[in-house]
């Protein structure tokens, strides 16, 4: 009776050690079948980048400008004295045209140097477009500040232009105020105060 025993033992461990195999085998071959490339299969495409946040703002400001009638123009970043200074009424002894402030291009024929604000296309835009003109200037300006946390030898401004008829300092606040709302959301507050800058009149900040 042992005997029996024990080969049926023997042939019950046989069977089991060939089915664990076959498990096993079974196993490797879906990790293996998982694990396929499928050539046929369209690649993953990978992002090769973003738009920058400056970007995004510069659009986003467009967008405003753009849906009440504005267009945007651009203009060179090296320009001469008289369209970022005597166009604009900045004399040439002016604290603003010393050396301390801008950045004079040695050696370049008329004095040519970077823009220090976009202004110049104002001047640039009337001498070639009639009014109306309803514009907004995006650009890079470069002036000598001392570098900060808020400050540096370029930075980025938007500026927009205005001529027409019948227009009033009420039609500028407006548009700043619709502006500011657009962009910052429908509770925020605007406060102009009374200034003085040398090219406009009557003026506000």
């Amino acid at each position: 009776m042992g005997q029996e025993l024990n080969k049926l033992k023997a042939h019950v461990e046989t069977v089991l050690e060939e089915r664990r195999k076959e498990i096993e085998v079974a196993a490797e071959q879906a990790a293996a079948a998982r694990e396929q490339i499928d050539l046929s299969l369209p690649g993953v495409e990978r992002a090769i980048g973003t738009r920058h946040l400056i970007r995004q703002t510069y659009e986003e400001l467009q967008r405003i400008f753009l849906s009440i009638g504005f267009s945007v123009v651009e203009g060179p970043e090296i320009e001469t004295p008289y369209y970022n200074f005597e166009a604009l009424n900045i004399p040439e002894h002016h604290p603003a045209r010393d050396n301390m402030d801008p950045f004079y291009i040695e050696g370049a024929r008329g004095g040519l140097l970077l823009r220090t604000h976009t202004s110049p296309m104002q001047i640039r835009t009337m001498e070639k477009q009639p009014p109306p003109v309803r514009i907004i200037v995006p650009g890079k300006v470069y002036r000598r500040d001392n570098p900060d946390a808020t400050h540096g030898y370029m930075f980025h401004q938007i500026e927009g232009l205005a001529v027409d008829t019948d227009i009033t300092f009420c039609d500028f606040k407006g548009t700043v105020e619709y502006f500011v709302r657009a962009f910052l959301g429908p509770k925020a507050k605007t406060r102009l105060r009374p200034s003085y800058f040398p090219f406009t009149e009557q003026s506000a900040e």
